[in-house]
């Protein structure tokens, strides 16, 4: 092998994209935003949501908010999901409402990446409101941000604000992404 064999394999292996999981409470666009980051990315975008159990979407439709014993199994899938794209990349939604939570996709996922969209909370009730065949009604808004614990110091991450276009909101978030320090350096 020559030295510029080595050089581009070892560039190839620092610029593998990482597992980004958009999250967010409901209504912030996580399932606008994924696929769009994913394109940037060039990798694949997952659907948090296909991953409930239909006994979660039945509680949610019903108005009813889920509780942790009811996460479990949604996060473990996604995790499973996460785990089997290490060292591909890969862009899923989900909510990833509490530190425990992403802790859990962490333990499954080591190096996962968290983008949290935030934004006023009309904005997001608004956006709700206006969306048309999801489960998640927006009475179950105020659960949602009674659960949000935002991303910690010590968590790989970053907060972007949901204001403008999907463009903008992905835009920034892949600015964001691409300022935060490389975890394999």
């Amino acid at each position: 092998m020559s030295t510029s064999d080595v050089e581009e394999d070892s560039e190839a292996v620092m610029s593998t994209p990482h597992v980004v999981v958009v999250m967010g409470v409901a209504g912030t666009g996580k399932t606008t935003i994924g696929p769009l980051l994913a394109g940037r990315l060039g990798v694949p975008y997952a659907e948090g949501d296909d991953f409930h159990p239909q006994a979660n979407i039945d509680k949610m439709s019903a108005g009813t908010p889920l509780q942790d014993a009811d996460r479990w199994p949604w996060l473990d899938a996604i995790g499973d999901w996460a785990h089997g794209r290490a060292g591909l990349g890969g862009v899923v939604s989900c909510s990833a409402l509490k530190r425990s939570y992403r802790d859990r996709l962490r333990a499954a996922a080591p190096g996962v990446t968290f983008v949290h969209l935030t934004g006023d909370r009309k904005l997001i009730e608004d956006r709700m409101a206006h969306r048309k065949g999801h489960f998640m009604p927006t009475a179950l808004l105020d659960s949602q941000f009674a659960t949000l614990q935002p991303l910690g110091p010590d968590e790989a991450g970053v907060a972007v604000d949901v204001s403008g276009t999907p463009e903008e909101i992905t835009e920034r978030a892949t600015r964001a992404l691409d300022a935060l320090p490389d975890a394999s350096e």
